[in-house]
């Protein structure tokens, strides 16, 4: 065999090894699209249940995480945390962050929604209020943990009343925006949608189909 053959030889050999990747990457999607999909499917039942109005900050256990919540209660403004560099339709702001006191003395963080800031760090906490009294209807959210300032668990021995583990996103069921002197913008429900897998499996699978063209190219000239 000559070495032009041997060296051809070597490139199918590759262009093979690439495809199998390809494919293997390729079917990786497939599988992360069906685990989206089954999650989804299990949200979407979370979110059309009933809502469960919640009158004490022990009732807000893990068990109603990603369920829809009603709450009553006052805004304790003094207490109120800003969660800084959040994005809306590429416009920089922040997320207000408020405790709401229900009846038995207790609280729970909500996510009262979006406000514009310049700095995406600052904004006029007086202009951002709502009342004092607060009708929420939102979903319960795990707290992320890298962010200790809207953390229940990093929070608690801070506040003088008990916290809920929970954050409750305030959800724009009667209204997109607040009616405070500066608007406050409801974070929108989750979106139960497919994602960008479908489209990186056929991406893999085409590489895979041109890593072989290829080989057979190799393969067929004289």
């Amino acid at each position: 065999m000559s070495g032009r053959w041997r060296g051809r030889l070597s490139l199918v050999v590759l262009s093979v090894v690439v495809a199998g990747i390809c494919v293997r990457l390729g079917l990786w999607q497939l599988d992360r699209l069906a685990e989206r999909r089954r999650v989804n499917a299990g949200l979407a039942g979370r979110l059309a249940a009933a809502p469960v109005v919640v009158r004490a900050a022990g009732v807000l256990a893990d068990s109603l995480a990603e369920r829809r919540v009603v709450i009553r209660g006052a805004p304790d403004y003094g207490r109120e945390r800003v969660w800084s560099g959040r994005t809306f339709d590429g416009t920089p702001g922040v997320a207000i962050v408020t405790p709401v006191r229900l009846a038995d003395g207790s609280a729970v963080l909500v996510d009262r929604g979006w406000a514009p800031s310049p700095d995406a760090r600052t904004v006029d906490a007086v202009a951002v209020r709502e009342g004092d009294t607060l009708d929420v209807v939102g979903l319960a959210l795990h707290a992320p943990r890298a962010r200790g300032d809207v953390d229940p668990a990093v929070l608690a021995d801070s506040f003088p009343y008990p916290l809920a583990s929970l954050v409750v996103q305030w959800l724009p069921d009667g209204g997109a925006w607040s009616t405070s002197p500066l608007p406050v913008r409801r974070w929108p429900a989750p979106r139960l949608d497919d994602g960008p897998h479908r489209g990186y499996a056929f991406q893999w699978f085409a590489f895979a189909a041109i890593a072989i063209g290829g080989a057979v190219a190799l393969l067929r000239r004289r």
